[in-house]
């Protein structure tokens, strides 16, 4: 399958954004002083469920941003 130039871009920065957006939530996530994340020191459910969101969403945000890489490195190999 060939992916354009624009697709492969974009599947490129979906994969980055989507570190950067749950990096952030989980650093938030273990700050959290609400007592959402924590009760007296121990994780709650609501953390437990919320990390597993996370690392599925690392998992596939890296894996798009490969298929967005593998892309992008394809098409500059085909102008060249």
């Amino acid at each position: 399958m060939k992916l354009s130039r624009r697709t492969s871009w974009f599947l490129l920065a979906f994969g980055a954004w989507s570190w950067v957006i749950w990096v952030t939530f989980i650093k938030n996530l273990f700050e959290d002083a609400s007592g959402l994340a924590f009760d007296d020191g121990n994780p709650t459910a609501y953390f437990w469920v919320h990390l597993a969101l996370a690392i599925t969403s690392f998992i596939l945000g890296t894996a798009v941003g490969m298929i967005g890489l593998r892309g992008v490195r394809a098409a500059q190999r085909a102008t060249e």
